[in-house]
């Protein structure tokens, strides 16, 4: 018993000021109050008395919140609690109880978020050790044929060094695009924002896909709106959004047309590409911008894609303060859509 009444004067000993200021104030009270010294001595011992045993009622009520709290915050890290509601302080603590249970939120955000980054950095790996796998083993593939006597057959040499040439660029494209993504993502990608006139931007960007485009029988469309009319952004890198968008929907477009369209709004300007290819399934929509998702993964390796192009547009849209949307029914084409600052 000795020992507790010893523990909790020593843990209220934190107000020891205050109780000296508050005793000596009393004493002054009583020696002025009180002239005869055989009178005044037996109240301050009492004074004294009292006093220690308030102390000792003050320590043991701060040990037991102090341990309230130990306690609270050893579960929180043993990761006893599901949920911040199940955090309780008694009714005195209660503001202490909710920045506990805003930290405990907090805490158990970030833990979900790292975990979330983990999932998909290793799904990241996995998906580059992957692509990267596919044209090396291909190009392997075609070189040991060919050292094993196939150079030597004029009937099939060329077409195995142009597979494995054709091999190596999907290859180049493939580590281009890792590089931009992975500049994105670490914040190292620099913009360069000012303002350009769309229409002539647009045409020049277009006229580089006609040849593709008439390989295919497809119509490349686009009709200028008014004439100067200026977009603020990164010409730089919207021109890689438009040639990895156009690139898809030629890929994914067998016939038909391909149009891009304006429509100016009062403080933007609305950007559209529509297609009349194969389409995307309503399931996989809300997908097509993540990273090496392919809708039809066949397909998408047969014409060269790197499975990175959307999830690039999406970050570089999305650096001007934008937001890209798709719109697609399977078998009737997609739009693909943006706005930039006028």
């Amino acid at each position: 018993m000795w020992n507790e009444i010893k523990s909790n004067i020593f843990s209220a000993l934190v107000y020891f000021r205050e109780f000296i200021l508050f005793l000596v104030l009393v004493v002054v009270i009583i020696f002025l109050l009180i002239e005869k010294l055989s009178l005044s001595l037996p109240l301050i011992l009492l004074l004294l008395i009292v006093g220690i045993i308030i102390l000792n009622l003050i320590g043991r009520r701060r040990i037991k919140e102090i341990d309230e709290i130990k306690n609270i915050i050893s579960l929180i890290r043993q990761s006893k609690y599901q949920s911040s509601d199940e955090i309780v302080l008694t009714k005195h603590l209660s503001a202490l109880e909710n920045e506990i249970k805003e930290m405990f939120e907090k805490a158990k955000s970030d833990i979900e978020y790292l975990e979330r980054l983990q999932r998909m950095r290793s799904q990241f790996l996995g998906n580059v050790s992957h692509e990267l796998r596919t044209p090396i083993f291909s190009i392997q593939g075609y070189l040991e044929t060919l050292l094993n006597g196939a150079i030597d057959d004029s009937k099939v040499n060329k077409h195995f060094l142009q597979k494995a040439n054709q091999n190596t660029v999907n290859l180049s494209n493939l580590l281009n695009d890792l590089i931009d993504i992975s500049m994105i993502e670490s914040g190292e990608m620099r913009m360069s924002y000012r303002y350009f006139d769309i229409n002539i931007f647009i045409q020049s960007i277009i006229s580089e896909f006609v040849p593709m485009a008439e390989e295919k029988n497809i119509k490349l469309i686009f009709n200028p709106v008014k004439e100067g009319l200026q977009v603020f952004g990164d010409k730089d890198k919207l021109r890689q959004v438009f040639v990895n968008l156009l690139q898809n929907a030629i890929k994914y477009t067998d016939e038909g047309r391909i149009e891009i369209l304006l429509d100016e709004e009062k403080k933007f300007v609305n950007i559209s590409l529509k297609d009349t290819g194969i389409g995307i399934p309503e399931e996989d929509l809300n997908r097509v911008f993540e990273r090496f998702y392919r809708v039809d993964k066949a397909r998408s390796r047969a014409v060269g894609g790197t499975g990175l192009g959307l999830a690039i547009v999406k970050h570089i849209i999305e650096a001007h303060n934008s937001k890209i949307i798709v719109q697609s029914k399977q078998g009737e084409g997609s739009t693909f859509s943006f706005k930039l600052k006028k």
